[in-house]
């Protein structure tokens, strides 16, 4: 793999979301080689000199698990507690992780609300702006135990698109269980090409992620798309790819064409 993604090699501000696939097992239990790699990694990141938010899917299922329960809640008070139970383990396994690399995390919990409120918008930015100012990780997940209508954003695809707006960020890594935006569902079409870079999300791209039967977490490649749409519109680079390689993200900043680059707009 050549290095020809050269719109990443400049970026400084990336933030990284990960699936509940990537960091727990099929069985709601924390994937702990993948999550203490997961942390070691992003410190690294930082020793050579970049800005890192970590959006954690996850919490809802480790919850769950916790909780004793046989499945994964399906109605909206049962996945809110179950997120108030596992939101705990989780940033307790992050804590203990980053601190082995001298790595302090902070938790941020968001809201829908950070989108339309402008004081909340506001207080949410200079609050990450602090955290990294002295070079603390954001760990973010959706507020989902005070959540009303359904857990929202939809398997923080979205909530990383937005808290990557909010930061001002230069990339946007979505790291999950598949290897990247495909021509056509790869599990049906065995003539399906894995799309290296895509310059503008139209109604092809849209109706590829309609089409696609893969289902990640709660959300699925039409949530990826979405988030990719906000990113991009505000000329930030955005990156999918498969998030169980341990060295996706650093060949990813290396340039290599790795999953999909979704290129951000140069006339955001």
């Amino acid at each position: 793999m050549g290095n020809e993604r050269k719109e990443l090699q400049s970026v400084k501000r990336i933030v990284i979301k990960v699936g509940t696939s990537t960091i727990a097992h099929s069985n709601g239990l924390i994937n702990i080689y993948r999550m203490e790699h997961l942390a070691r990694m992003l410190s690294d990141i930082k020793n050579r000199g970049y800005e890192v938010v970590l959006v954690s899917s996850g919490a809802i299922g480790v919850g769950a698990q916790r909780m004793n329960l046989k499945e994964r809640p399906r109605d909206i008070k049962g996945k809110q507690a179950a997120a108030a139970v596992g939101q705990v383990v989780l940033m307790n396994m992050y804590q203990k992780f980053f601190q082995e690399y001298n790595y302090q995390v902070a938790q941020i919990l968001v809201t829908k609300q950070v989108e339309t409120d402008k004081f909340m918008k506001q207080n949410a930015r200079n609050t990450f702006d602090a955290l990294l100012k002295h070079h603390i990780i954001p760990i973010v997940n959706e507020n989902d135990t005070i959540a009303t209508d359904e857990i929202i954003f939809g398997d923080n695809d979205t909530l990383s698109a937005v808290v990557a707006t909010l930061v001002k960020a230069d990339l946007l890594v979505l790291l999950s269980d598949i290897d990247g935006l495909y021509s056509d569902d790869p599990k049906l079409n065995p003539e399906a090409v894995l799309l290296s870079r895509v310059e503008k999300i139209d109604a092809n791209v849209q109706s590829i992620a309609k089409d696609s039967s893969t289902k990640l977490g709660t959300g699925g490649m039409i949530t990826k798309i979405k988030a990719a749409e906000i990113a991009t519109a505000k000329g930030i680079h955005v990156v999918l790819a498969n998030g169980s390689r341990n060295e996706a993200l650093e060949e990813i900043l290396e340039g290599k064409n790795l999953g999909t680059l979704f290129v951000g707009r140069k006339d955001a």
